[in-house]
């Protein structure tokens, strides 16, 4: 069987550990069923330098589909050409975007749908291709792959999309985060934090991080607790950031860590106090799972698939209300039996995340679509 994946990589546009995800799986597939053939489909060259084994074939197929009336051009005219050529049986798409000019069956998977929670977040040419697109796509694949229940329950309700035509593919964790003893959290505390105690924040600092409400929550903590404890923010922020940060009371008792490794953002999700994760919108969940799997208490918000993804391991806040944000981190602080409970509850959570698993489920809603 000749199978062909769009792994176009969307840059900016795709979400914290969407790339990971991509590639995780797709390793796991192509190793195991060495017996077929992958093309893999991108649009310039892949800066990943992930080896793949030797029943893969990696195209790059121009020009860059950097704009909605390229994204047009490539789905429905450069995919089809490539299709025939390379007598592919199912066209897998990772990005939430299918080809309309095709009959070969595809397997489709929608990674977000935050274009219709939060607009703001998106350029307005953006939001009106996902509108006026995405039902044709659901129409058009044959299964579709969604990251969490909560993104399966949006496309049912709002799309009418039959439950059957829809599998859940939980991305998975990384076996590199892991607790670590007493003697490497002091060790690895002394490096960042001068040996502080630090909550938490790892991933894309943008708007939707929400990361302007988590230092306000951090100062309301600060005023009250009287403690040394400081906020480590893993990621590279943006200018909106940078500038909020320079007018901030506390700005000297946050740290910011950009190009980390990924052993390095292992150890210091291990080390910390507590992960603290805002944000207003995520269909991955990655940097809170990570912790959970570091045995690591976790404070998110009640917003969109977290709490489907996070269930009873996490304690949740209000993200636009940085007071509820500040609370949640106060009852960790002085709470140690609350603590205890969230890290007995993540490491039980945490074990449904496994990237076997994801490859296997992904697997699953290829067959299917084939045999449909």
């Amino acid at each position: 069987m000749i199978i062909a994946v769009n792994t176009r990589l969307p840059g900016q546009e795709q979400p914290q550990g969407y790339e990971n995800f991509i590639f995780e799986s797709l390793t796991r597939l192509t190793e195991k069923f060495t017996q077929h053939t992958f093309i893999f489909i991108f649009d310039k060259p892949c800066h990943n330098n992930q080896i793949f084994t030797k029943n893969v074939t990696e195209v790059i197929a121009g020009p860059e589909a950097s704009n909605t009336l390229l994204l047009q051009y490539w789905f429905n005219y450069r995919i089809p050409a490539l299709l025939k050529k390379y007598k592919a049986d199912v066209f897998v798409s990772l990005d939430g975007i299918c080809s309309l000019r095709t009959k070969l069956p595809q397997c489709l998977l929608i990674q977000e749908l935050t274009f219709l929670t939060h607009p703001q977040f998106f350029k307005k040419s953006q939001t009106r291709f996902y509108k006026k697109f995405i039902p044709e796509f659901l129409a058009k694949a044959k299964t579709v792959a969604t990251i969490s229940v909560f993104s399966k329950t949006v496309i049912i309700d709002r799309y009418k999309i039959a439950s059957d035509k829809i599998d859940v593919v939980y991305a998975g964790i990384d076996e590199i985060f892991k607790p670590c003893t007493p003697k490497e959290k002091e060790s690895i505390k002394e490096k960042y934090t001068d040996g502080k105690e630090y909550f938490l924040f790892s991933g894309n600092i943008n708007s939707h991080s929400n990361l302007i409400n988590l230092l306000k929550a951090f100062s309301f903590f600060k005023k009250r607790q009287k403690s040394n404890m400081l906020l480590l923010i893993v990621g590279k922020p943006d200018d909106v950031f940078t500038k909020a940060l320079k007018s901030f009371k506390f700005r000297n008792e946050v740290i910011i860590q950009d190009h980390l490794s990924k052993d390095d953002q292992a150890k210091i999700t291990a080390a910390t106090y507590a992960m603290i994760y805002p944000v207003l919108y995520d269909e991955f969940a990655i940097a809170p799972l990570q912790a959970m799997q570091c045995e690591v208490p976790v404070i998110t918000s009640n917003a969109g698939a977290l709490p489907s993804l996070c269930g009873n391991a996490a304690l949740y806040s209000n993200p636009e209300d940085f007071k509820d944000i500040a609370e949640k981190m106060m009852l960790v602080f002085k709470d140690e039996n609350k603590a205890g409970e969230l890290v007995k509850a993540g490491i039980i959570q945490a074990r449904q995340f496994q990237w076997d698993k994801t490859a296997a489920l992904l697997w699953q809603c290829i067959q299917k679509a084939i045999n449909n």
